[in-house]
């Protein structure tokens, strides 16, 4: 299964920046808390764009650790190269493609993670596979993604304005189901967690909408059904925006709660 799929360096950022400001809960400290992380560690995040858990776990190791993160942008990782200089922070950033043999011998590290990125994967088997081979013997998994139930008001927003179908989310449509599957049938153990943080935007819907624009942008191919040239993208957001508008006056905010599943497994 192939995603035609592109995502700006700001789109992303302006998204975890919502995420951070807007959240009731801290998503960075629910891992920290069921990661079995210590000192010591090999790492490897995979799809690690410009860094964000790679420096979470350095920091938290104190940089006790060998951290390494692959990601196949290379301006994402040109970001990440930047900021860990400017952090002093000895953490190797790669080339690595979820599609091509990962280049790591086997039995090389004691965590894998790969956060909001495994479900844009063409073949999960051999992905996930690749993640199997590369840790030791008894190391662990760690994959999150949003669940079914994610961001119901923003796809309900969506639907309202276009009066389309969503199209399949490659996160929420793969994660508890083929993606979780997959990890059951290779490694030994396999478990789902789970995270709810809500985003409450109650001064303005502004943030909410800036967040959709992101999410929508004319750069991310996947929501090329709802509009065809940058005209009709102008359409869509005009309508959003008057349906928010709408609900904020009717509320007096709006909650959009992000659903996580967090696939912990062990090989």
């Amino acid at each position: 299964m192939k995603f035609n799929y592109k995502e700006t360096t700001n789109d992303l950022q302006t998204r975890i920046d919502i995420h951070t400001q807007y959240g009731k809960r801290n998503i960075d400290e629910w891992m920290l808390e069921v990661l079995p992380l210590s000192q010591g560690m090999k790492i490897l995040d995979v799809g690690c764009g410009s860094g964000k858990q790679c420096f979470l776990f350095f920091d938290h190791l104190d940089g006790e650790c060998e951290i390494v993160g692959g990601d196949v942008s290379v301006e994402l990782l040109q970001d990440a190269v930047e900021v860990a200089n400017e952090k002093e922070a000895n953490i190797q950033f790669l080339p690595v493609n979820f599609n091509e043999r990962f280049p790591f011998e086997d039995n090389s590290f004691d965590l894998v993670t790969c956060c909001f990125a495994i479900y844009y994967a063409e073949d999960m088997p051999f992905t996930i596979g690749e993640m199997h081979r590369v840790l030791k013997p008894g190391g662990r998994l760690f994959l999150s993604g949003p669940l079914p139930t994610n961001k119901q008001v923003f796809y309900e927003i969506i639907t309202e304005a276009t009066g389309k179908t969503i199209p399949p989310m490659p996160g929420s449509s793969r994660f508890s189901t083929e993606i979780m599957q997959t990890v059951e049938s290779i490694f030994s153990e396999a478990e789902m967690l789970n995270f709810e943080n809500p985003l409450v935007f109650d001064d303005s819907p502004e943030p909410f909408l800036d967040y959709t624009k992101a999410s929508i942008s004319e750069d991310r191919k996947l929501w090329n059904t709802l509009f065809d040239e940058k005209e009709n993208f102008n359409e869509v957001m005009d309508k959003i925006t008057r349906i928010a508008q709408a609900r904020f006056e009717r509320d007096g905010k709006l909650v959009m709660t992000k659903v996580v599943g967090g696939i912990y497994g062990k090989k």
